[in-house]
């Protein structure tokens, strides 16, 4: 992965970490970048971004006060979204109630425009979402 590269998906974790960006300016710059994905580890505090040809990076990120639930709330996951969606919490607190919910961590396809959310035995809730702006 070339420096630039590097450097926005490293400045896109943090800004995200800090309540910097939001979720859509955040795909938007990954997306300018040509990230095609990435894979946000809630247990090692950690998202992996990939590239088309293959190329990755893992940027570590801030860790969660506690680990998640071990029983996976597809409920608990929707009300997170919405609520992060509607401005009314951060992303670490977004994190934090996902993790709660008993979510492990989530992939992003942003061609597919797609989240896929998973607990520790497989369980999963995909979200679509409309393309950058």
């Amino acid at each position: 992965m070339d420096t630039r590269t590097t450097e926005t998906v490293v400045e896109c974790t943090r800004a995200s970490d800090e309540g910097r960006a939001s979720f859509p300016e955040v795909v938007a710059k990954l997306m300018a970048a040509g990230v095609e994905g990435y894979h946000a580890d809630l247990r090692r505090a950690e998202t992996t971004y990939y590239l088309p040809d293959g190329e990755s990076a893992a940027v570590p990120g801030a860790p969660l006060a506690a680990m998640p639930a071990r029983d996976f709330s597809p409920h608990g996951i929707v009300g997170a979204l919405r609520a992060i969606q509607a401005g009314r919490f951060s992303y670490r607190d977004f994190c934090e109630r996902i993790a709660a919910a008993g979510c492990v961590g989530y992939i992003v396809s942003l061609a597919g425009r797609r989240a896929v959310y998973f607990g520790r035995t497989g369980e999963t809730y995909v979200e679509m979402f409309p393309p950058a702006t």
